[in-house]
């Protein structure tokens, strides 16, 4: 992911792959999921990745529930954002900030007491971002407004997951013990 990521600076593929409301809209449609490997500069690349590696380091999930989390996350973040008055977007952080909920809520549910403060400190967050703003800080960094609601749905989109996958978990291995 990070070389993938890495690639899309190259300016001709990050122009083809950016996060463009319009493009979208005319059948583009690849940027859905593109858009969230885009980033607007090094700083930017190196902190998002930096939090993929943190986040699979913390949860060590197997490189395929990894890619099936990246990709539903992405496509939330990616649709849910043409909801928005967003033209265009770029940023691997929404997308871990689902990653990170999906993976903390699954924990906590699966019995991880102290998750629990994974899953709080996530709602705190995006609540702090979404009454108060971004970071200036992070802004000036990475040039450009930081997305908080690629953040927001990022997050409800990974916690709606791990419920979803918790369910169907759930199902599947009670019909198999009565079909036993």
């Amino acid at each position: 992911m990070s070389g993938v990521c890495l690639a899309f600076q190259i300016p001709e593929l990050q122009s083809w792959a950016t996060w463009d409301a319009s493009a979208i809209v005319s059948g583009q449609w690849w940027r859905i999921l593109t858009g969230n490997l885009t980033h607007t500069n090094a700083m930017h690349l190196i902190m998002n990745i930096a939090g993929l590696w943190v986040i699979t380091h913390l949860f060590k999930p197997t490189a395929k529930h990894v890619a099936f989390v990246l990709f539903s996350c992405s496509t939330v973040v990616g649709i849910a954002l043409l909801a928005t008055e967003m033209q265009r977007y770029v940023g691997l952080s929404g997308v871990l900030h689902g990653l990170f909920g999906y993976f903390a809520l699954r924990e906590a549910l699966e019995g991880r007491k102290s998750s629990w403060l994974l899953v709080g400190g996530l709602v705190a967050k995006v609540a702090w971002e979404q009454s108060y703003g971004a970071s200036t800080s992070t802004s000036s960094m990475i040039n450009a407004r930081v997305a908080i609601e690629a953040h927001l749905v990022g997050a409800l989109g990974g916690t709606l997951l791990a419920l979803l996958t918790l369910s169907v978990q759930k199902i599947t291995a009670s019909d198999n013990e009565s079909h036993e």
